[in-house]
């Protein structure tokens, strides 16, 4: 179990994220087309996952434009997106916002969150999933993980990013 805050108050989670070195799990998410994509929907690629709880509050949105910025960037590399908010709002968010540089998927009717240990077990948060980033390489082994100890920052994108190199 991970301890974190929400605002300084302690929350916590069901566990504590995949160990680098380790292979990530396979999933099914949900995009704003309710369409499924799996791990095999991004086959060969570096992956980015960042988690939030949702895109509706200002560290969420914050975090998703600048990993959006930072996938321009970036050769053979995909972000994902990940929290319990519906695919439509997750879609409107990203039309609005003209972020096209990155995947943005629900958790909303996966088992996403309790498989990556990042589901947030108590507070008014509870059932949400906790921000945390997890990087991998092409061969979905994990090289990089953090989870953000205090809810409402934002995570280290150097370093996320920087893993990918």
């Amino acid at each position: 179990m991970s301890n974190i805050t929400l605002k300084g108050n302690e929350v916590h989670t069901i566990g504590t994220l995949p160990s680098v070195g380790t292979t990530i799990n396979d999933f099914a998410l949900v995009d704003s087309g309710l369409n499924v994509k799996t791990l095999s929907s991004f086959d060969g690629k570096k992956k980015v996952f960042n988690i939030f709880p949702s895109i509706d509050t200002p560290t969420c949105a914050a975090s998703t434009r600048k990993f959006n910025e930072e996938a321009s960037k970036l050769d053979n590399a995909v972000v994902i997106n990940v929290s319990k908010d519906l695919p439509f709002a997750l879609g409107r968010f990203c039309a609005a916002e003209g972020l096209n540089n990155v995947e943005t998927l629900s958790d909303f009717r996966s088992s996403f969150g309790d498989d990556y240990q990042v589901t947030i077990t108590d507070s008014p948060l509870q059932g949400l999933l906790s921000r945390a980033v997890i990087v991998t390489d092409a061969d979905n082994k994990v090289v990089y993980t953090e989870q953000v100890s205090e809810i409402a920052d934002e995570p280290n994108y150097s370093a996320a990013i920087e893993a990918l190199k």
